[in-house]
């Protein structure tokens, strides 16, 4: 860091309206250079909250992007906590190692401080990155390639009671919609939409297709009411043994067990295929244990969502503990100084408290630790493992590696 210069305080600013198309298209060009469809450029574009983006300008030159959503996330409790989606963060490579990015990251987690925000949360194209500004992993998702042809699915009782049929994505939207909404405060990690988000799940641009059918939507149903949905596409493929075609799931949720197994029973069955190709999906779903064969699923997981707790307090008693927990934290914080120091986090299934204090600590770990902690999916006693969490009083690692644990494995359900 000691290396990087600064740059001018002027080259830095909230992103204006008119000035969207050149923060847009250095951004493009930094992740990957290929255009955008037009769909997908309408729909960034119209959730943009200019406010909460910052630009980097050499003249009129835009060469660093940082843009930020206003989401709610669920944590362990399933309360809904104010949090900032850190997105869009770019650097043109002509600029790079001139302290832009952590220009950038220094203004971003001041404003995100001031809107009273105790969360920051991203995905990183590049972990590493993120890591020294604060940011942990806190969420993982699975990915398979589930062979269709060999593995059978047991299903619960009541599978068979679930109505499916296909229906268009675009006019289902707002029933598909109210299923995501309700699934919401159940899980750690999710994200409660604010309108026009529910829009990215039926995007569709034919030059993302990759040779697979348009979005198709398959909707659950019991007692006159929608209980679930699948989105997926169908991608032909034809071997000298005939048809071996892929189901693409692009996003499926359902309100109950028997509703869930319908849906996966049907695309496992599609006609003419042998694959089922399922990505970005929770690490504990229930599809896992319905499977005559894990093996042949090909499962991997790899992280997701990462957390970076803004206000140390706030955020530590925003969430509830699955088990009563009463420690001092040493935080270690050089990036937010704010939060260095010590807190007593008391707390359980009903709530919590955390505060300053000047008791001796019972563990030492950095804000990254904490953010990797927050949502239950990383165990501190992982962590200490790894060498990234002290114990200093004996017992305080085991109490709160189990209070800060939660039983549904945290999951972020889409980017941004």
């Amino acid at each position: 860091m000691a290396n990087e210069q600064t740059i001018p305080a002027p080259g830095l600013r909230v992103l204006r309206e008119g000035e969207w198309d050149k923060w847009y298209a250095n951004l493009i060009r930094a992740f990957s250079g290929l255009p955008e469809a037009e769909e997908e450029r309408e729909l960034w574009n119209s959730l943009t909250e200019f406010g909460r983006s910052l630009a980097v300008w050499d003249g009129d030159e835009c060469v660093g992007t940082a843009g930020a959503f206003s989401f709610r996330l669920t944590v362990p409790g399933g309360d809904a906590v104010p949090a900032a989606g850190i997105t869009g963060v770019s650097v043109a490579a002509t600029h790079r190692r001139r302290g832009v990015l952590r220009s950038m990251m220094r203004r971003q987690l001041d404003d995100v401080r001031s809107w009273g925000e105790p969360l920051a949360v991203l995905t990183a194209s590049e972990p590493a990155i993120y890591g020294r500004f604060g940011y942990g992993a806190a969420t993982s998702e699975l990915s398979a390639e589930i062979d269709t042809r060999r593995t059978v699915l047991s299903v619960p009782p009541g599978t068979d009671d679930v109505r499916l049929r296909y229906a268009v994505p675009g006019e289902v939207l707002e029933a598909c919609e109210a299923v995501y909404a309700r699934l919401v405060p159940g899980r750690p990690g999710m994200l409660a939409r604010r309108p026009g988000w529910e829009r990215l799940g039926t995007l569709d641009p034919a030059d993302r297709r990759g040779g697979a059918s348009p979005l198709q939507c398959v909707v659950a149903e019991r007692d006159g009411g929608t209980v679930g949905y699948a989105r997926f596409r169908v991608r032909p493929e034809y071997g000298a043994a005939g048809h071996d075609g892929s189901v693409l799931l692009s996003d499926l949720a359902a309100l109950d067990p028997a509703a869930d197994a319908a849906l996966w029973r049907f695309l496992f069955g599609i006609d003419l295929t042998s694959t089922l190709v399922a990505r970005g999906r929770p690490v504990d779903e229930a599809w896992q244990y319905m499977v005559s064969d894990i093996r042949r699923c090909r499962p991997q997981v790899r992280d997701a969502l990462y957390v970076r707790l803004v206000e140390v307090g706030a955020a530590l008693q925003a969430r509830t503990y699955r088990a009563p927990v009463d420690v001092v934290l040493d935080v270690e914080d050089a990036f937010c100084p704010w939060n260095a120091g010590r807190w007593r986090l008391s707390g359980d299934t009903k709530g919590a408290s955390c505060e300053r204090t000047e008791d001796p600590a019972d563990l030492a770990l950095s804000v990254r630790e904490l953010g990797a902690a927050y949502l239950g999916g990383t165990g501190l006693t992982a962590l200490a493992a790894a060498g990234r969490v002290r114990e200093l009083r004996r017992g305080a690692l085991a109490e709160a590696s189990l209070a800060f644990g939660s039983d549904a494995a945290p999951w972020l359900p889409h980017g941004f």
